[in-house]
C-alpha cells in the first residue's frame, strides 16, 4: 500500500532538490565582486525617500478586495455559460438572481464611496 506513494515521494524530493540547486546556482558559481554601488538600495532608479514603514491608504485594500470578490464571482458565470442549454429555465432564473445580487453589491460599494480614489 505504501509502495504506491514511493514515485510521488521521489518526484517531490527531486523537485525540492532541483529548486534548491537552481535557486543557489548563480550564487555558487557567479562572480563575486561587490561594491558600494551594487550593495546600495534600488527603488526604480530613484533615491529612497522616507521610511519603508509608511502607512498605505485603506482605500487601496478596499479596491483590491472588491476586485478579487467581483473577479471570483465572475468566474461562476463561465461554467453556467458553457452548459446553458442543458440547464433549463430554472438555471436561467437562478443566474439572474445571482447577477442581481452582484449588481446590488456593486451599488452598495458605489454608494459607500469605495471606488473614489482620493
Amino acid at each position: 500500500m505504501l509502495s504506491n506513494y514511493v514515485p510521488i515521494a521521489m518526484m517531490i524530493g527531486i523537485a525540492v532538490i532541483f529548486g534548491v540547486l537552481m535557486a543557489n546556482f548563480s550564487k555558487w558559481i557567479g562572480p563575486k565582486r561587490p561594491n558600494s554601488e551594487k550593495l546600495s538600495v534600488y527603488e526604480s532608479g530613484m533615491i529612497p525617500i522616507g521610511s519603508t514603514r509608511e502607512r498605505v491608504s485603506i482605500k487601496y485594500y478596499v479596491v483590491a478586495m472588491l476586485f478579487i470578490i467581483f473577479d471570483i464571482e465572475l468566474v461562476f458565470l463561465y461554467p453556467w455559460a458553457v452548459s446553458f442549454m442543458k440547464l433549463g429555465t430554472f438555471a436561467l432564473l437562478e443566474m439572474f438572481l445571482f447577477i442581481i445580487l452582484l449588481f446590488v453589491g456593486y451599488l452598495y460599494a458605489l454608494k459607500k464611496g469605495a471606488f473614489e480614489w482620493d
